[in-house]
């Protein structure tokens, strides 16, 4: 089966995710690729921090506000600029470092780390996951040992690969970006600058690069097929 044939169009934030499945969704849609968020997202969760219903969070110091709903293990760290939104599971060790949103209903799992990253509503990261400068969709789903790897060997700015194109990004830390319904399996890799459509499902032990597009089966880098 032929792979898909891709535009860097694709990639674009209003073809990445359904409106409205995370709270940050008023200011992303003011953007035109996803990975331009990534150096607001320190700034989105102090506006939102600022609107929030203080007789539903607890507002906690260094700017954390956690929904009354959510269910915090005693055994979690949770930084600083972190917005946990309603019915949130963060079970024991995950690590919360800084400028973090976790949208409603997600599940941040046992020594999952998370650092400047925006979680849409029942994503979940429940096991051994590190998850950094990056953003993942609408319950998107992450097999245990899933990494994105957000800083490239040499450092250099990261690019995304479409195609035959290169997008810049400008950032020397980009993970992934991940549309809405994404499936990855245990132990895969998600090197720097990867963008994957909705509805796409990776296979355990894989490394991704580069953009993959909407609605496809990622076997290896050289075999990317079309669900049917």
């Amino acid at each position: 089966m032929e792979k898909h044939i891709t535009s860097t169009d694709d990639m674009r934030i209003n073809n990445m995710f359904s409106p409205g499945y995370t709270m940050a969704w008023k200011y992303l849609i003011d953007l035109i690729w996803p990975w331009e968020a990534l150096s607001l997202i320190s700034s989105y969760v102090n506006k939102l921090g600022a609107e929030m219903d203080t007789s539903e969070y607890d507002i906690r110091p260094d700017n954390v506000w956690i929904h009354e709903t959510a269910n915090i293990a005693p055994s979690a760290y949770i930084g600083s600029n972190v917005i946990i939104g309603a019915k949130v599971d963060v079970r024991h060790n995950a690590f919360i470092r800084q400028d973090v949103i976790v949208g409603d209903g997600a599940v941040v799992g046992n020594s999952t780390e998370l650092k400047n990253v925006i979680l849409f509503n029942e994503v979940q990261v429940p096991h051994f996951n590190y998850v950094g400068d990056s953003i993942l969709g609408y319950k998107s789903h992450f097999g245990a040992g899933v990494i994105t790897s957000n800083v490239k060997s040499d450092s250099s700015p990261v690019k995304v690969l479409c195609g035959c194109e290169q997008l810049e990004t400008g950032r020397k830390k980009f993970g992934a970006i991940l549309g809405d319904n994404v499936e990855i399996g245990c132990n895969a890799v998600l090197n720097p600058g990867t963008v994957i459509g909705s509805n796409t499902t990776v296979y355990p032990l894989s490394m991704v690069r580069g953009f993959v597009p909407a609605g496809s089966i990622y076997k290896n880098q050289g075999e990317i097929v079309e669900k049917r």
